[in-house]
C-alpha cells in the first residue's frame, strides 16, 4: 500500500488543484452573456470535484491529506475481537445477512462502527477546508454545490426531492410496518416493540440499507415462491462471462451496436487470484473513443446477475455520447447514469427468462407478491436510507449541525426518514456516519435516490412505447426497437442540456416522477395494507 498509495495522492491532489484553478478561471466570464452550452460547460468545471480545495496552497494540501486517510482508514477497516481473531467487512457483512442470533448481529454491527470513530476530527477539519473550498468557487457550502448540478435552484432542489419522497413514503410505511410485525414474531416484542422503530442491526445489512437479505424471515406464508435467478445461472452452467453475454444482448436486442473485441479482451470479471482489487463493480471508458470495460468480481448470482445490466447501462451510455463536446460528456444529471442499467433490470422478469431460454415455464401469477416483496425490500427500504444519509451532510456543511452533534443528528435522521433505532447506546465519543463508505470517501449520495426514482419512470416509459397495456411489473422491452429508440435519443444526449429537456425530449416528461413507482408496486401495496389491517402503521 506504502509507496504506491501516497503516488496516488499525490496525483489526486495535483489533479485536485489543477481543476479547481480551472473552476477559478471560469468564474471571471460569470457576468458575462454566454452561449448555454458554454455557460453549460464553465459550470461543469466548477462542479467537477465533489470538495473543492480551498485557495491557500497549504490548505489544499491538508485536504487532499485528510481525503485520502479517511478513505485509507475505511479500506483499511476490520473488526478485531482478539488480536488474532479479526474481520473484515466482507466477513462482517455476511454475519449480518445470515445470523439471526441477536447477540452477534449486535456484535458484529458494533464493531464495525467502531473503525470510524477515529474519523471523527478529521472529518470536522475536512468539512471547513471543503467549504473554504466551495465558497471560492462562489457557492454558500459544498451541500449547495452539491445541488447545483440539477439545472435548478439549489432551494428548490431541495423542495423537489421532498415532494418526490411525499409521493413514497406511505409506500415505505407499508412495508416497514409489515417488516417489523414479522420481525417481533421472529425476535419477540421486546427486541423489536410493536408500534415502535426497528433496530438497525436485524434487517440484515450494515446500514439498514437493503432489507432483501431477511427475505427469508417475512415472506408471505403459504404463497408460491418468485423465480430463484441464482439457481436457473447454475442449472444452465452460465459463467461470469456468460452473464455479461447476457447483458450485451439485451442492449443489442434494443437496437444498440454490440461491444467492441477490447471490451471481452481487457476487463475484469473475476476477481485476479494474485493480488488485492476493488471488488466493488465499476464500469470504465478509458478512452473516451470506445475502450469500454467493466471491474467486477462477478459471483454467479441473481443478485450480480442485475448489477452486471447495471455496470452495462453505464459503458452503453459512455459510448453514446462521445461525440459530446468533452465537457458535456456525461449523464443528463448523475443520477441519469446510475438509473439506466437498473431500468434494463427491471425489464429481467420471468416472461424475459422464459424467452432466453433461461425458464422452461413462468410461476403462476400468486407467486407476483412475493417477487414484488423482494423487490422492494431492497428498492423501497432504500430510498429514507439515501435522503436521511445526504440530509445529514447537507445540514453538516451548511453548520446547521455542529460537530458536537454529528451524531446524535444522523441518528434523529435514521429516526425520522427510515424508523429504524440505534441497537446499543451511542453518544459523540461514536461518529456512525464515517462507517459508510460514501461519507468517509465523500461520494454524494442524493443521486442513487433520484435514480431509484427516474428508474421506474424509464421503464414505464420504454413500457408504454412498446405499447404493453399489463402491469408494470411484468413488462419486459426485451427486443424493443420503440423503446431502443426512447433510450438512445437520451443517451446521445449526454450532458448537452439540461436533463429536463433530455427527458422530456425521450419520454415527453419534464419532471422526476415517483407515481411511477406506485403504479409499478401497486398489487404489493393492496397487499401490505391488507396484512396490516388493524395493525400499527407508522413510529
Amino acid at each position: 500500500m506504502g509507496r504506491q498509495h501516497l503516488h496516488h495522492a499525490e496525483a489526486d491532489e495535483a489533479n485536485a488543484v489543477a481543476t479547481r484553478d480551472f473552476a477559478m478561471e471560469a468564474r471571471r466570464y460569470e457576468r458575462l452573456r454566454l452561449p448555454p452550452d458554454l455557460r453549460r460547460k464553465l459550470l461543469v468545471l466548477k462542479l467537477s470535484l465533489a470538495a473543492p480545495p480551498p485557495p491557500n496552497p497549504r490548505e489544499a494540501s491538508e485536504l487532499s491529506k485528510i481525503t485520502s486517510s479517511m478513505q485509507a482508514d475505511y479500506g483499511r477497516g476490520r473488526y478485531c475481537k482478539t488480536p488474532d481473531n479479526c474481520l473484515e467487512i466482507t466477513e462482517i457483512e455476511r454475519i449480518l445477512a445470515t445470523s439471526r442470533d441477536p447477540a452477534e448481529l449486535l456484535d458484529a454491527w458494533q464493531g464495525w462502527h467502531r473503525i470510524a470513530v477515529g474519523m471523527r476530527d478529521r472529518y470536522a477539519r475536512f468539512v471547513t477546508l471543503a467549504n473554504a473550498g466551495a465558497k471560492g468557487l462562489g457557492f454558500a457550502d459544498v451541500g449547495a454545490l452539491w445541488r447545483a448540478g440539477y439545472d435548478m435552484p439549489a432551494d428548490s432542489f431541495v423542495a423537489e426531492v421532498d415532494r418526490l419522497w411525499t409521493q413514497l413514503r406511505p409506500l415505505y410505511l407499508q412495508l416497514h410496518a409489515y417488516v417489523r410485525r414479522r420481525l417481533a414474531e421472529t425476535y419477540g416484542s421486546s427486541v423489536v416493540p410493536p408500534g415502535g422503530m426497528i433496530p438497525i442491526h436485524l434487517l440484515g445489512n450494515l446500514w439498514g440499507q437493503n432489507w432483501s437479505n431477511i427475505y427469508d424471515l417475512v415472506a408471505p406464508v403459504a404463497m408460491p415462491p418468485s423465480v430463484d435467478i441464482t439457481a436457473l445461472l447454475q442449472t444452465h452452467h452460465v459463467d461470469q462471462r456468460g452473464m455479461v453475454r447476457y447483458g450485451e444482448r439485451f442492449y443489442t436486442s434494443l437496437g444498440f451496436d454490440s461491444l467492441p473485441g477490447t471490451f471481452w479482451e481487457r476487463s475484469q470479471f473475476t476477481k485476479p487470484r494474485d493480488r488485492d482489487v476493488v471488488c466493488h463493480g465499476s464500469a470504465w471508458d478509458v478512452d473516451s473513443k470506445n475502450d469500454l470495460r467493466v471491474k467486477m468480481c462477478i459471483q454467479v448470482t441473481g443478485e450480480d446477475f442485475v448489477v452486471v445490466h447495471h455496470e452495462l447501462g453505464h459503458n452503453f451510455y459512455q459510448r453514446a455520447y462521445q461525440t459530446q463536446p468533452y465537457l458535456l460528456q456525461g449523464g443528463a444529471n448523475d443520477a441519469f447514469h446510475e438509473a439506466i442499467g437498473d431500468a434494463i433490470a427491471l425489464s429481467l422478469t420471468p416472461e424475459y427468462l422464459r424467452r432466453i431460454g433461461l425458464l422452461d415455464s413462468l410461476p403462476s401469477a400468486a407467486s407476483d407478491t412475493a417477487m414484488l416483496l423482494r423487490i422492494a425490500l431492497d428498492k423501497i427500504a432504500f430510498l429514507p436510507f439515501a435522503l436521511a444519509l445526504d440530509r445529514w451532510r447537507w445540514g453538516v456543511f451548511s453548520g446547521q449541525i455542529t460537530p458536537a452533534h454529528y451524531n446524535a443528528a444522523w441518528w434523529d435522521l435514521k429516526h425520522r426518514y427510515q424508523g429504524v433505532t440505534e441497537p446499543v447506546a451511542r453518544s459523540e465519543q461514536d461518529f456512525d456516519p464515517g462507517a459508510k463508505y460514501h461519507v468517509a470517501a465523500n461520494v454524494p449520495y442524493i443521486s442513487y435516490f433520484l435514480a431509484r426514482v427516474l428508474q421506474f419512470q424509464f421503464h414505464r416509459s420504454w413500457c408504454r412505447a412498446a405499447g404493453w397495456t399489463g402491469p408494470l411489473y411484468r413488462c419486459s422491452v426485451y427486443g424493443n426497437r420503440a423503446a431502443g429508440q426512447q433510450l438512445a435519443r437520451m443517451l446521445a444526449a449526454g450532458h448537452s442540456k439540461p436533463w429536463q429537456e433530455i427527458l422530456a425530449d425521450a419520454t415527453g416528461e419534464r419532471q422526476m416522477d415517483a407515481t411511477a413507482i406506485v403504479d409499478y408496486f401497486q398489487p404489493l401495496v393492496a397487499w401490505l395494507e391488507r396484512q396490516n389491517q388493524g395493525k400499527p402503521v407508522g413510529w
